[in-house]
């Protein structure tokens, strides 16, 4: 089966994500905007996946467990898991690494954990948008240990992007498929960076704010509706956008 997919979503415990980004208002939105799976990727934090899951799975939906990583070179990845024991396990890995400065609020925004009824049942002090002090390879190493998946985000862009901090991306760093932003195409991008071909491309909406979910996405094909089949078909290169 083809499902429609949008695996790059912050919630509201990112501090640059929408106050309206709980994990049941994305839940429906995505529903709205018939996708069928969805990705939880708010920076350096795993918190909100496992209640983003559940809501998501009561309404025939697969909420992909992720977190956006900033790696020490400042290049934004999203790691992947199935399991919650693997999410907690790269919790503490991003948490033992990353440097805490205090959140300010006012200046970066509230990181903030919900509960399904959307009250606010914890609060992060420290700046969760900072790098943590690991490499690009030390990261993918820990997460496919884990089993995971490891995708570089927003490959164009010209910030926070392994391209845009590297100036390339490294052969031998053993990346499971790369992220588009809303900015591009697959055509277009190669046009300019033909020696990246032969990866598997994702197209993702990175969004920040409810309206923006789904407004672009990429479609897979997959034998059923579970992380292992989403896997596999990356693995595959059953994916169009």
């Amino acid at each position: 089966m083809i499902y429609n997919a949008d695996i790059h979503i912050h919630t509201v415990l990112s501090p640059c994500g929408d106050l309206e980004m709980s994990p049941i208002n994305i839940v429906k939105q995505a529903k709205k905007q018939k996708l069928n799976i969805i990705g939880i990727t708010d920076h350096n934090s795993t918190l909100h996946t496992n209640i983003t899951s559940e809501l998501a799975k009561e309404e025939g939906i697969l909420a992909l467990k992720g977190v956006e990583v900033t790696t020490k070179e400042e290049a934004h990845c999203l790691c992947f898991f199935e399991k919650n024991e693997d999410c907690i396990d790269f919790q503490e890995f991003i948490d033992n690494n990353i440097t805490k400065i205090r959140n300010n609020p006012n200046k970066f925004g509230y990181q903030v954990v919900v509960n399904r009824r959307e009250e606010i049942i914890h609060e992060i002090d420290h700046l969760l948008i900072t790098a943590i002090n690991k490499s690009i390879e030390e990261i993918e190493e820990k997460v496919h240990s884990l089993g995971g998946l490891f995708i570089a985000a927003h490959i164009d862009k010209s910030r926070n992007s392994i391209k845009s901090q590297l100036g390339f991306v490294p052969k031998d760093l053993k990346l499971d498929a790369l992220g588009l932003s809303v900015h591009t195409s697959k055509e277009v991008f190669l046009k300019d960076n033909e020696y990246l071909k032969n990866y598997c491309f994702l197209k993702n909406s990175d969004a920040h704010y409810i309206e923006d979910i789904g407004k672009c996405s990429s479609q897979i094909e997959m034998e059923q509706l579970d992380f292992k089949s989403f896997k596999r078909a990356i693995s595959e290169k059953k994916v169009f956008c």
